[in-house]
């Protein structure tokens, strides 16, 4: 099968879909593999170091989408990378499709077959692609959300972890998933005054065991959400339902009970963020400020981290990147159910029923093109 590696063209997106040494592992089972010019730069990795693990280097993305069988990405096809995409070619990436009505357009009609880092399951109904990322921009949110607190950035002005005899800030977490966990390994590291909201009884034991007195946790409830962000200097959002927009838990009718100069951050902007306020942000540009809240809502968080980021999740995606170039997707797919839950489109169908519903389609079973 012919790979191709296209350079990410998101804003500050720095990520790349191979590393020389995934690349390297195709090549030993008998693959060819493409990476655009300068592809690999954003994690340290040159050209040469990607022809020395068996990559030929291509000069554009165009040449790239025209050759390739299988296109191996990060984030989600852009506008000008969608209008390239061939009928029947695999896109395997990140898509958020559920907040993307554009994208998704595109690629139905593109009639391509598009599989989801984010949709694949594994045997303990986790999402192992979309975990080692939710590691990252958990731990990147309790960072960002520091540097967003200071007054130079429109923050309260306040120190995470205090000094003595001030006390330190406090950081609400909604969500005690991986995101949530990180977030709060991070924010107690840094000496905060941590809570975490989260209603499954099992994940609340879980992280009671785990933190003890160190962090606080909480069943979720509409009324003591509402409660508690009034006295919160930071917010993160980290509630994910796989494939489905997220749901809505900070109205913007809430935001004056909370404390000028506070931070919302949104993990969840992917799947079009937790918090109704929120809109979609870049590393160039990437808080707001509305009813004196700051909000950070960058989508692509763990770009900004991208050679961590790029080797943890190689690490999560080359095993399916190697069936499905050694076996074909639709015999991977018979194989492994898990990487069927992957299919979120098509031959011109939708086949994902959370963005189907979010997005008002109509799919079908993804089985049936198997």
């Amino acid at each position: 099968m012919q790979i191709g590696v296209p350079k990410e063209i998101k804003n500050n997106e720095f990520r790349v879909g191979l590393t020389p040494e995934s690349v390297g592992e195709l090549v030993q089972i008998g693959q060819s593999v493409s990476v655009e010019t300068g592809a690999g730069l954003g994690i340290g990795a040159s050209d040469e170091q990607y022809r020395q693990a068996g990559a030929q280097i291509a000069d554009t993305a165009a040449d790239i989408f025209a050759s390739a069988d299988m296109i191996i990405k990060v984030k989600e096809p852009q506008a000008v990378e969608r209008a390239m995409i061939r009928e029947g070619q695999i896109i395997y990436t990140y898509l958020h499709l559920a907040p993307d009505p554009e994208q998704t357009k595109d690629l139905i009609a593109s009639k391509s077959v598009c599989i989801a880092y984010e949709t694949i399951t594994d045997d303990l109904g986790e999402l192992p692609l979309l975990k080692p990322m939710s590691q990252v921009a958990g731990r990147l949110a309790i960072q960002v959300g520091a540097t967003a607190l200071q007054k130079t950035n429109g923050g309260r002005g306040t120190l995470l972890g205090g000094v003595p005899g001030v006390a330190p800030a406090k950081v609400v977490i909604i969500g005690g998933g991986d995101v949530g966990f990180n977030a709060a390994q991070m924010a107690v590291g840094m000496q905060a005054d941590v809570t975490i909201l989260e209603r499954s009884a099992i994940v609340m034991e879980r992280l009671s065991h785990y933190f003890g007195a160190r962090a606080k946790v909480i069943r979720s409830t509409p009324a003591g959400l509402a409660e508690i962000i009034k006295t919160a200097d930071m917010v993160v959002g980290a509630v994910l339902i796989p494939g489905a927009a997220a749901p809505k838990l900070i109205t913007q009718d809430m935001l004056p009970s909370m404390m000028d100069g506070s931070v919302l951050v949104d993990v969840a902007i992917d799947q079009g963020g937790c918090f109704e306020t929120s809109k979609a942000t870049t590393h160039a540009e990437p808080t707001y400020i509305i009813d004196g809240v700051v909000h950070y809502c960058v989508a692509n968080m763990p770009g900004a981290v991208a050679r961590t980021s790029t080797y943890a999740l190689n690490a999560a995606t080359i095993g399916h990147a190697k069936n499905i170039a050694r076996l074909g997707w639709k015999e991977a797919m018979r194989r492994d159910p898990h990487l069927l839950n992957g299919l979120n489109v098509c031959g011109g169908k939708l086949t994902y029923a959370a963005v189907g519903e979010a997005l008002g389609i109509e799919t079908v079973d993804p089985a049936n093109f198997l």
